[in-house]
């Protein structure tokens, strides 16, 4: 019984924050209110630091470029599910922890607060338990990210020595 909840676990966990991110893409993509009143607050903020336009539109960090992380955060957790494809699990929780960090901090540390939309902080409920399931998820799958980082040095780098020992100088008197 314990098996099959943990092999079960991870796919529930990918299915859930895929419908959720889902679900927040109609929002950002569309332009509706809701975003335009979240993005134009932290905008307003970053502009109080000298970084206008960072939370625009057009910004680095806009409402389509999260939403656009979103979408392939979703994408991969759902790829993930298919066997031949796990190692893309642990890539779509690693961009769910990075999308969900930012969130779940500007909402913390911003005038953003908790509760922007009065929908009795939901928006930030839902933020934190992607945030942990991701995190979740990054711990269940540790074994693929971690063969995927060893892919990445491999190809970067090339094959390391297995041996350690660097060669020895020697030096002679004359």
């Amino acid at each position: 019984m314990i098996k099959r909840v943990k092999n079960f676990a991870p796919h529930a966990i990918a299915v859930f924050a895929s419908v959720v991110f889902a679900d927040s893409l109609r929002f950002k993509f569309t332009n509706a209110p809701e975003t335009q009143e979240i993005f134009g607050r932290l905008d307003g903020w970053a502009a109080g630091f000298g970084a206008e336009g960072l939370f625009a539109q057009t910004g680095l960090f806009s409402q389509y470029v999260i939403g656009s992380a979103e979408l392939v955060a979703a994408s991969l957790l759902l790829i993930g599910i298919l066997p031949a494809f796990r190692r893309l699990q642990g890539l779509g929780a690693l961009i769910a922890f990075a999308v969900m960090s930012g969130a779940v901090s500007f909402h913390l540390f911003t005038p953003l607060g908790i509760d922007p939309n009065n929908d009795g902080g939901g928006l930030f409920a839902a933020a934190v338990v992607i945030w942990l399931t991701s995190i979740a998820l990054i711990i269940i799958r540790r074994k693929e990210l971690a063969a995927i980082g060893g892919g990445l040095r491999t190809a970067l780098f090339g094959r390391a020595s297995t041996s350690f020992s660097a060669p020895v100088a020697t030096a002679t008197l004359a």
